[in-house]
């Protein structure tokens, strides 16, 4: 069965409104069926020892420009890179038909039990405009805060760094999402080290779906170690550049498929214009 479908979070007892507006975001993906959501499970559930997909424990001095997304009420559902003081890079879909007002921004928060860092308030949405779904590619958001924040941004990929997309790279991924494909979120900030997967690998895997010119696929052949639900929009990083954002996948860690991240070097000139705003 195909399990295709995006790495962002969803919370049982949110208001029907949010969770009706969630689903018609994954009902737009090209796919016979997609994970069920991960429900009803708080930080507080999660259990502390836990790693992603088969990452480790991570720590935002480390990383200090990763983000994550989080509603009013403080549940986390997607990740972010800082781009810059006051802007966060993170996916399309995340941020699809969602109001500036609803959305924070918390920063140098590894234990999303803790009141450590900063959360900030979101003050607009830009999305790529011709984003429709993740299988369709310009899956890309920034988000402008409303106030600079003092953690120290990533560089985004640029044309020039072409050689940063080459298959086998070294990559690391971030985010504090679910354990395992329909399982716990992470309480803590975990990271994992992904090469980078040839764009022939990947079409063998996903088909039409994925498209090189927009994505860019990172992961191991046999699996098991990848991002998951509650990770999307947040850094694929290579050379100290943040080369992708976490947008899709078959399940989670799953031998053949690895995980699909937006190209950032793709949308470098609509990004760059979006900083400048």
């Amino acid at each position: 069965m195909d399990t295709t479908s995006t790495r962002k979070n969803t919370e049982e007892g949110m208001i029907m409104a949010e969770t009706l507006r969630r689903l018609r975001s994954w009902l737009g993906l090209v796919v016979a069926a997609v994970l069920l959501p991960v429900a009803g499970v708080s930080a507080a559930a999660a259990d502390p020892g836990a790693t992603i997909v088969g990452g480790t424990r991570a720590s935002t001095a480390q990383y200090p420009w990763v983000v994550y997304l989080a509603t009013t009420s403080g549940y986390q559902y997607c990740g972010g890179t800082l781009v810059a003081p006051n802007k966060v890079l993170t996916a399309a879909h995340c941020t699809e038909d969602d109001v500036a007002s609803s959305v924070l921004v918390v920063a140098g928060r590894d234990d999303k039990n803790s009141s450590a860092g900063t959360a900030a308030r979101v003050t607009r949405i830009w999305i790529h405009p011709s984003f429709s779904s993740v299988t369709r590619g310009y899956d890309v958001s920034v988000l402008t805060l409303d106030r600079n924040l003092t953690q120290a941004t990533l560089p985004v990929a640029t044309a020039a760094d072409a050689n940063l997309y080459t298959a086998g790279t070294s990559t690391t991924i971030l985010g504090w999402g679910t354990t395992r494909a329909g399982g716990q979120p992470s309480r803590y900030l975990l990271r994992a080290s992904v090469p980078v997967t040839g764009d022939q690998t990947c079409s063998a895997g996903y088909g039409s779906q994925y498209k090189p010119q927009h994505m860019v696929c990172a992961g191991l052949p046999q699996g098991g170690v990848d991002t998951c639900q509650g990770d999307s929009g947040g850094p694929l990083v290579a050379g100290g550049k943040l080369i992708g954002v976490t947008s899709f996948g078959e399940g989670c860690a799953s031998a053949r498929y690895p995980g699909v991240y937006a190209r950032v070097s793709s949308y470098e000139t609509e990004i760059r214009q979006q900083l400048a705003s």
